[in-house]
């Protein structure tokens, strides 16, 4: 097969969007990058190869949907946007493995697609341009999906990057911070200047890889009741930990009493920052909570 100029090239995109009459449609966080080897390198960065069955959330014309089918065994793509449909039909025309669903990941019953769309014998990866407004849900409800994923790999405002890594004590650690490192791994790949963009956005981004770390010593006795701890901790960043316990559980005597010996069991002290607790602290904080 000869391959056509990479769509993710300037002059290709651009000639699709005026074909199609298409603008990005700032609601959906829609931005085309248009610099092929952007998008080789994210391909490189998840080492897709024909192993690996890949969930992309979001291809828009199809640039990074392209570069994945050329390397992956199976590319299973959702796009929320109708009006890309036609787009997507024309552009991706001569790969035969890739299946687009005109839906809403956020909505759609995913363990159920994957089982319905793929043959469940491949390497299941996520590599996506996510669309900044719905980053957090959307790797969230990833990172809670039973699916196995082998690893994420996903192109995020760069902010939101330098929180998913941030360490405790800084400034960007916080309950993202802490859902995420529960049980993933966090590289900062490279960043991405908001340059390559049409249109361009207000801020560069980050490529982010996300991978399964050894399992804790310590486990939540549930992940629900841990994220809610977290959430709850995190209400109000300038108060203390104290203070935001207080808030949750409630101030008559009898709590306060608990929280307070909660608090001395485990050495912490009620007047630190939740931005001070390690990931640890956290779950060892669920667990006794729950007694």
């Amino acid at each position: 097969m000869t391959e056509e100029i990479d769509i993710a090239d300037p002059i290709r995109t651009r000639g699709i969007l005026e074909r199609y009459g298409l603008n990005a449609k700032k609601s959906l966080g829609q931005n085309f990058l248009t610099h092929p080897q952007i998008l080789k390198d994210i391909v490189a960065a998840a080492e897709i190869t024909e192993a690996d069955d890949v969930i992309e959330v979001g291809p828009g014309i199809g640039a990074l949907t392209e570069q994945l089918a050329r390397h992956a065994h199976h590319v299973l793509a959702f796009e929320i946007d109708e009006n890309l449909l036609n787009v997507l039909d024309e552009t991706l025309a001569p790969y035969k493995n890739i299946t687009i669903i005109n839906d809403d990941i956020l909505q759609v019953d995913l363990p159920k697609v994957v089982s319905e769309e793929l043959d469940g014998e491949h390497t299941l990866k996520v590599v996506a341009n996510l669309p900044y407004y719905i980053t957090t849900p959307i790797l969230k409800g990833l990172l809670r999906s039973p699916l196995e994923l082998e690893q994420i790999v996903v192109m995020m405002q760069k902010e939101v990057a330098e929180r998913l890594n941030a360490v405790p004590g800084t400034k960007a650690y916080g309950s993202l911070s802490v859902a995420v490192q529960l049980e993933m791994n966090v590289s900062v790949e490279f960043e991405v200047s908001r340059k390559v963009f049409v249109p361009q956005p207000k801020v560069d981004s980050a490529i982010v890889k996300l991978t399964h770390r050894e399992p804790r010593e310590v486990q939540p006795y549930s992940k629900d009741a841990f994220y809610k701890t977290v959430r709850g901790c995190f209400t109000h960043r300038r108060k203390t930990l104290w203070n935001n316990l207080v808030g949750m559980h409630g101030k008559d005597d009898d709590t306060k009493a608990k929280l307070e010996a909660v608090l001395a069991k485990l050495e912490i002290k009620p007047g630190i920052r939740p931005e001070r607790l390690t990931v640890d602290d956290f779950i060892r904080l669920t667990n006794e909570l729950s007694e």
